[in-house]
C-alpha cells in the first residue's frame, strides 16, 4: 500500500488511476504529472521505487492543489460567498442548486425526500373525515 498526502492507494492499481484517488487530481493532471515524472501510465503502483514515488509527490506538491489544501480552499470560497450574501451564497444556505439547475421537477438530491404541502391522499382524507363525524367519547368518570 502507498500512502500520498494522507490517501493510501492500493498496490494493485495502476500509477494513473491510483493518482485520481487523491482529491483534486483527475485524469487529465494525473497523467500530465506522471509525464512530467518520466512514468508511463501502465504501471501499477507496487512497481514505483522510493525515487520514483518522492520524484511524482514532489511534483503534485508544487503544481496542484490537492486534498486538505484543496477543500479548505472551496469551503472558504463557500463560507465567503454566504457571508456577503450572494445569490450562489443564499443558495447554499437552504441547501439548493446552485449553478441554475432547474428545482420544480429536479434536484431531489439537494432538496431530500419529497414534502407534499397543501393536498392530501383519498384515504387519508376519508380517515379525518370519519374521525370527525364519529360520536364524541363520553366524559370520564371522576
Amino acid at each position: 500500500m502507498v500512502r500520498l498526502f494522507g490517501v493510501i492507494i492500493p498496490d494493485t492499481d495502476k500509477v494513473l488511476f491510483g493518482l485520481t484517488k487523491l482529491y483534486g487530481i483527475g485524469w487529465i493532471n494525473g497523467a500530465a504529472a506522471l509525464k512530467k515524472a518520466g512514468l508511463t501510465t501502465d504501471k501499477r503502483m507496487k512497481d514505483l521505487t522510493e525515487e520514483q514515488l518522492k520524484k511524482l509527490t514532489a511534483i503534485i506538491e508544487k503544481e496542484y492543489r490537492v486534498e486538505g489544501d484543496l477543500r479548505e480552499e472551496v469551503s472558504e470560497n463557500i463560507k465567503r460567498l454566504k457571508e456577503i450574501a450572494s445569490y450562489r451564497g443564499i443558495r447554499h444556505m437552504r441547501g439548493l442548486p446552485v449553478d441554475g439547475q432547474r428545482t420544480k421537477s429536479n434536484a431531489r438530491t439537494k432538496k431530500g425526500k419529497k414534502k407534499t404541502v397543501g393536498a392530501l391522499k383519498k384515504e387519508v382524507w376519508a380517515k379525518m373525515e370519519a374521525g370527525k363525524t364519529a360520536a364524541p367519547a363520553a366524559p370520564a368518570k371522576k
